[in-house]
């Protein structure tokens, strides 16, 4: 995964069917000249433009996700959307246990760790968002509390499962319009955790897992930020979410990508 920069956003409750079909048509055309053998970009849209989205996606070469996924292949749960039903809709991407999900929600490691085991199930890469409140870091249990949610998030999942697991690196002190970016520094000490964490779960598997981090990137920190050893990519949020801002962010980024790797 080293030689490969992974770059997303996910749109939150923001961007109707049209809106998000402008908005991809448009990030089509801001990325005709990037290299995308060395790029693995991907939208998150609302639930009711994932179809849309998965059509005029697929024309530009952009992973389309579902923003949660219910771990049931079908069943009476009001509400919820199946794996069947995100693939039908043109996603490939589950993105499982966004802070939202976990805090203003009430989801549990438990119920991440049966959406990832579904996600895997049906051939789909599960997302899993890991991070520490700022009350966690502020009582210095930021590390731990990353090793619980990856442990039991990925509980029972297999080595030769590895391929199918994304990790993206949120602090929630870091993310919403009051977050604060974590420094490269502190994003730094934090991925060299989760590595680490997955290391003692899949073995030598664990270094073929993307890390990316999220959290208040922006033009002014996303470069540094890539050049974070174990930052494979990153999951931005409403920076990414005018086409011409986030087609310039993934010009810029991949450039310090390859010089990294370079």
């Amino acid at each position: 995964m080293k030689n490969k920069l992974y770059i997303g956003t996910n749109t939150k409750m923001y961007k109707t069917i049209a809106q998000t079909a402008e908005y991809l048509e448009e990030l089509g055309k801001q990325i005709k000249t990037v290299d995308r053998e060395k790029i693995e970009l991907f939208v998150i849209p609302s639930f009711t433009a994932l179809e849309s989205a998965g059509r005029r996606a697929c024309d530009y070469g952009i992973r389309i996700g579902g923003q949660n996924m219910a771990w049931e292949d079908e069943g009476q749960y009001t509400g919820e959307i199946s794996p069947a039903m995100l693939k039908e809709a043109g996603a490939t991407i589950a993105e499982i246990g966004h802070s939202e999900r976990r805090h203003v929600l009430g989801e549990s490691d438990e119920m991440e760790n049966r959406k990832v085991h579904a996600a895997v199930r049906h051939g789909m890469t599960a997302l899993l968002c890991v991070g520490e409140t700022g009350l966690q870091k502020e009582h210095g249990v930021a590390d731990e509390t990353l090793r619980i949610q990856i442990k039991e998030g990925l509980y029972g999942i297999k080595p030769e499962d590895a391929s199918s697991i994304w990790i993206a690196y949120e602090p929630v002190w870091a993310i919403g319009t009051g977050g604060q970016p974590a420094s490269a520094e502190y994003a730094c000490e934090r991925h060299r955790v989760i590595r680490d964490t997955l290391f003692e779960h899949f073995g030598d598997a664990a270094y073929t897992i993307p890390l990316l981090y999220g959290g208040s990137v922006n033009m002014q920190n996303a470069e540094k930020l890539i050049s974070v050893p174990d930052i494979d990519g990153l999951f931005i949020g409403r920076s990414a979410w005018d086409a011409a801002q986030f087609g310039e962010i993934i010009r810029k980024v991949l450039a310090a990508f390859l010089r990294k790797h370079s």
